[in-house]
């Protein structure tokens, strides 16, 4: 049985390889994440395929520009169907502000569920040292909780941040709010280009609404034998 607390990222570039996990994962994977190197490479191929399967699609394109830029990008993403888009945060209130409300009204105004639109706080892969060679005074914790405030208080409906930062953002953002979290690495996986991970179970425990893996799903000799281990230990957190 699916968890849709479970999002699978298809970090490929051919559709192929697309098809294939999907076919691979059938029922037992119910949510989707398209990224970049996906979506630049296949476009709105991709969304329609996974529409007609039946899947969500969290579409990760990080929209970060001037607000009405990026209110109209949204608008233009949101016809192809996805279930959530999202924004950098550090683009400011008056850029998610704007985006969340024209969202919305478009939405509205086409008679369609209006997606979940959530914000990148600092990306799972910045450690320490990265932080502090941008210059930042205060720690990525600090600088998360700021964000995830300030994206509330825009209207949007969650974050995407590391499962270290979870619990504070829940305290900060209170129980409705989403926190979408990669960087979540089953017990002896490799933790590749991520800084700041958390076994699924830590994960959820810390408060996240969301799981995003995707290499040690993908890696695996058997992909829908791993992804059934990560809910059965999803399912172990009440």
């Amino acid at each position: 049985m699916a968890d849709n607390r479970l999002i699978v990222a298809l970090d490929f570039h051919k559709f192929d390889d697309v098809e294939k996990l999907v076919d691979t994962l059938g029922d037992s994977v119910s949510y989707y994440k398209v990224g970049m190197e996906l979506f630049y490479s296949e476009g709105t191929k991709v969304i329609s395929y996974l529409k007609e399967k039946g899947k969500n699609i969290f579409l990760d394109l990080k929209l970060h520009d001037i607000p009405n830029t990026v209110a109209q990008g949204l608008c233009s993403l949101m016809v192809q169907g996805a279930d959530i888009i999202n924004v950098h945060a550090s683009g400011g209130y008056t850029m998610m502000k704007t985006a969340a409300d024209k969202l919305h009204k478009a939405a509205e105004e086409a008679g369609v569920p209006c997606p979940k639109i959530i914000a990148v706080t600092i990306l799972t892969s910045i450690s320490e040292a990265d932080w502090q060679g941008l210059g930042m005074q205060c720690s990525i914790r600090e600088q998360v909780v700021r964000l995830a405030k300030l994206t509330k208080e825009a209207g949007l409906d969650g974050v995407v941040a590391s499962p270290q930062e979870a619990a504070a953002i829940r305290e900060a953002c209170g129980k409705d709010f989403m926190i979408v979290t990669p960087g979540v690495r089953p017990a002896g996986a490799s933790i590749d280009d991520q800084s700041r991970i958390a076994t699924p179970a830590a994960a959820l425990k810390n408060g996240a609404t969301h799981l995003v893996i995707g290499r040690p799903i993908r890696a695996s000799e058997d992909p829908k034998k791993a992804v059934e281990a990560i809910i059965k230990e999803m399912e172990s957190v009440k």
